[in-house]
């Protein structure tokens, strides 16, 4: 395969290196796919690809070769780099000589359908991008329908949400609302049970109806949920804390419950 070579101050690896430091001014819901596992669920999902960067000395498989060919097919632009520019643009070591740009699907919530028994995780201010992966994680084992996010302060491009999430970031769908009652609206209209998680005035966990689309509200490692969410009246949810600590991370807490409605939906 005969691609140009570029270096590190080509625009395409410059924008590999703004997508990898989290900076502002990238294109919307662009990410940067690293190694095969990564690239593997790019071309699984069949997201739109940007471009690829392929180092030939670096690949360590027939595989990866034949995943880069693959990637150059559905690349709009492909380029050879050197052994030194993979270091400088990788996060992770030994990335089998392949990084390729993406995109994310653009999920619209107004055509977005759902089954009768849908179950949704909902994260309102969510800031730390690791805990983000690994709810995204959590949701794709769970089979969890789709993510929603208000007040975002962590985009899902992120890195490190792609690595925590081990790649489900791609997979699971994903629904961003500027305003948290259009949110709100939007889970009424498509008839979900809403439930927030805080430990104060809840019903425990293990005593919900979970029949039904339901809908888990999880919020801010610091602040919690925000207050429009308890304003529209819907019930809080707690799990017991019986040592010291008042609450759990947020990762955990909304995997106990995504996985306790999860058996009540599927009559484990």
């Amino acid at each position: 395969m005969e691609l140009q070579q570029i270096g590190l101050q080509h625009p395409a690896a410059s924008l590999v290196r703004d997508i990898q430091n989290n900076r502002t001014g990238i294109p919307r819901r662009t990410f940067v796919a690293e190694g095969l596992f990564e690239n593997n669920i790019v071309l699984e999902t069949g997201v739109p690809v940007e471009t690829l960067l392929w180092c030939p000395d670096a690949a360590y498989s027939d595989e990866a070769k034949k995943r880069a060919a693959q990637l150059a097919d559905r690349a709009r632009r492909a380029y050879q780099i050197s052994e030194k520019t993979l270091a400088r643009l990788a996060e992770r070591p030994n990335p089998d000589g392949l990084l390729s740009v993406a995109r994310l699907p653009d999920w619209d919530p107004a055509t977005f359908e759902f089954g009768d028994d849908a179950l949704v995780l909902v994260t309102d201010a969510l800031e730390i991008p690791g805990n983000l992966g690994t709810l995204l994680r959590t949701m794709d084992a769970c089979g969890a329908d789709c993510l929603v996010m208000t007040n975002r302060r962590t985009r899902m491009t992120h890195p490190k949400v792609l690595r925590s999430s081990q790649g489900m970031s791609i997979k699971v769908p994903s629904l961003d609302f500027d305003d948290v009652d259009d949110a709100i609206d939007w889970l009424k209209r498509n008839r979900f049970r809403v439930y927030i998680a805080d430990t104060d005035d809840s019903v425990n966990y293990r005593e919900l109806d979970y029949r039904g689309r339901t809908a888990l509200v999880v919020g801010s490692e610091r602040f919690g949920v925000s207050r429009p969410w308890y304003d529209a009246g819907f019930q809080r949810v707690g799990i017991p804390m019986l040592g010291s600590a008042d609450s759990l991370n947020v990762s955990v807490s909304a995997s106990v419950l995504l996985y306790e409605a999860r058996a009540h939906k599927n009559g484990w």
